[in-house]
């Protein structure tokens, strides 16, 4: 379900506690604020309740004497919140390096409307994908990867996130380990996407591995980084049957194509704040 685009969004956790719903639903009836979508989970292994609501704001909305207010109201609960106002579109850079499938997607998927985001850089690591930025009339920045010193090269390209005020960076098919002191530096913002084939069929050309072996399911997955390769919590999946009908050529294709409808959905999933961080796992509401 898409967010309607005159809703606030309030997102809240905290530790499981009898009353945490009748908390944000009465605040929110108290205020004369109109609830469109409702959704909450109480995880029983970590003790720890989610909840995100969209409303509409009364005439006469104070959005500081709101937050004051629910702030108050959410103190003995432990209750952490967030407020997202309506048309909210969040400063998006992407990273690439030769494919062009995801970034394509992403890019249409921004013009029509669909992701309502603002991208503000390309970065990549070859200049290839160049023509496919400017199109679009997005800056885009080549940062060739000097092996002897990666650092440098992931400096400027935490420059240009920090420059362009970035709250997300999406890695649409970037093909290098990020280091450890920049996956700490985007933790919980920055979003990869892979091929399901994962830790069967590692390194060159894993849909050639899987072909050999005769798979039966091709798939996508996206995720939060974090300095565990290809292994931070996850948002979204898709996966495709396959047979023996099918040739290498056939399940790369496929490949594409899921990469970048499940991606296109963990994108959209963050932006409509629809997602909590709970441990190493993920809440998507």
């Amino acid at each position: 379900m898409s967010r309607a685009p005159d809703t606030w969004i309030l997102t809240a956790d905290c530790p499981s506690m009898l009353g945490t719903v009748d908390a944000v639903t009465r605040y929110l009836f108290e205020q004369g604020c109109y609830v469109t979508e409702h959704h909450s989970f109480d995880d029983r292994l970590s003790s720890r309740f989610f909840i995100r609501v969209e409303f509409r704001q009364p005439d006469g909305f104070d959005e500081q004497s709101f937050r004051a207010g629910l702030a108050e109201r959410g103190e003995s609960f432990g209750m952490v919140f967030e407020l997202t106002p309506p048309h909210y579109r969040p400063k998006v850079v992407i990273m690439v390096s030769k494919a062009d499938h995801c970034l394509n997607d992403l890019l249409y998927r921004q013009r029509i409307g669909q992701l309502p985001m603002d991208v503000v850089a390309v970065v990549s690591n070859h200049p290839d994908l160049e023509p496919l930025a400017r199109w679009h009339e997005i800056p885009y920045y080549h940062f060739p990867l000097d092996p002897n010193d990666k650092p440098a090269q992931e400096r400027k390209v935490l420059e240009v996130i920090e420059q362009k005020g970035a709250e997300l960076v999406i890695l649409a098919r970037y093909m290098q380990v990020l280091s450890p002191e920049l996956c700490r530096r985007l933790d919980g913002w920055a979003i990869n996407i892979h091929h399901s084939l994962l830790p069967g069929f590692k390194g060159a050309k894993p849909y050639h591995q899987a072909y050999n072996k005769g798979v039966k399911l091709v798939g996508a997955t996206a995720h939060y980084i974090n300095n565990d390769l290809d292994e931070g919590p996850i948002i979204a999946q898709g996966v495709e049957v396959v047979d023996h009908s099918h040739y290498a050529e056939d399940l790369i294709a496929k490949g594409r194509d899921i990469e970048c409808q499940t991606l296109a959905r963990a994108v959209g999933f963050h932006i409509e704040r629809r997602v909590f961080l709970n441990g190493g796992r993920t809440v998507v509401l």
